[in-house]
């Protein structure tokens, strides 16, 4: 399908230009970025595609906005990867080819362990050009332990040969009965699976094994030293995230009425808790900007 261009507000739809850069659509008011304001790149969770944040997004569209569907999912189905590593040289491809050199990369659980990993990766002790902060919702910043992996890594095998052999519709059922979807009522958790059922279930067992948590590097002290802002948000009730979050020291905003899925399950006061550190970056961003000359003549 051709590249679609189209003005600012309306939303384009942007497939690959090649084999090396994702599906991705923009959003939202893309005029923005040439006035000073960054993009926001979103990348969703497993299971899901860039459209799952579109209660979120629609409430930021004086932004300009990027929404990646990530390998396995939505339009990058036919991608194939065997590591976090390379799933990065995609979206570092793919932001190159969009032309977004000034952006907040903001994900949730998979696609947030996959935003820290591409924000930790220093030259010279710095994060990725054009970064200029980062978002995670749930995500998991690596297992301390070598035998914590070791298990995870199977666990995730185990899911992966289920993906790839059975129905994708029991697989579906039995994934959001696992205890991080506890908070989900059965309306939720029905139109979950019914949203998911379009998934191919091979390409998600690829994906699955490939960002395994099991072979993750341990990100949790890299987190912490970024030279850029970071912020860890939360459902409320997502209990073990937030006991993670608080063990590692991260800066923690608490989404309310929401747990492990909180963009989904309270959108509205999570795009105003992404408006608030938004503005909080770019207020601190002007009180650390020097004068220009003419700024400082006239005073």
């Amino acid at each position: 399908m051709p590249l679609s261009v189209k003005t600012q507000s309306v939303e384009a739809q942007v497939s690959p230009q090649n084999s090396s850069t994702l599906h991705c659509v923009r959003r939202g008011d893309m005029a923005q970025s040439e006035q000073g304001k960054p993009w926001l790149v979103w990348l969703h969770g497993f299971l899901g595609n860039g459209d799952d944040w579109q209660a979120v997004t629609g409430q930021l569209a004086d932004y300009p906005l990027l929404t990646v569907d990530l390998p396995g999912h939505g339009g990058s189905t036919g991608f194939s990867v065997r590591s976090m590593a390379e799933v990065n040289r995609l979206l570092t491809a793919t932001l190159a080819a969009q032309g977004i050199h000034d952006y907040w990369l903001i994900g949730y659980s998979m696609g947030g362990r996959i935003a820290a990993y591409h924000a930790t990766q220093t030259a010279n002790g710095q994060p990725p050009q054009g970064l200029r902060g980062l978002i995670l919702e749930g995500a998991h910043p690596g297992l301390p332990q070598e035998e914590q992996c070791l298990g995870r890594w199977y666990h995730d095998r185990r899911w992966a040969e289920r993906f790839r052999r059975e129905p994708l519709a029991d697989v579906l059922r039995d994934w959001y009965r696992q205890p991080v979807f506890a908070d989900l009522n059965p309306t939720q958790r029905s139109e979950l699976q019914q949203r998911r059922a379009a998934n191919d279930g091979r390409a998600l067992a690829m994906m699955l094994e490939g960002s395994s948590l099991g072979r993750q590097p341990q990100m949790g002290q890299p987190l912490r030293d970024l030279p850029l802002p970071f912020h860890y948000l939360c459902g409320e009730t997502d209990l073990k995230f937030v006991t993670l979050a608080r063990q590692h020291g991260y800066p923690l905003a608490l989404i309310p009425q929401a747990g492990h899925n909180a963009h989904y399950g309270n959108p509205t006061a999570y795009a105003a808790q992404i408006r608030a550190i938004l503005a909080q970056a770019s207020a601190t961003e002007r009180a650390s900007t020097p004068p220009s000359a003419e700024t400082a003549d006239a005073r």
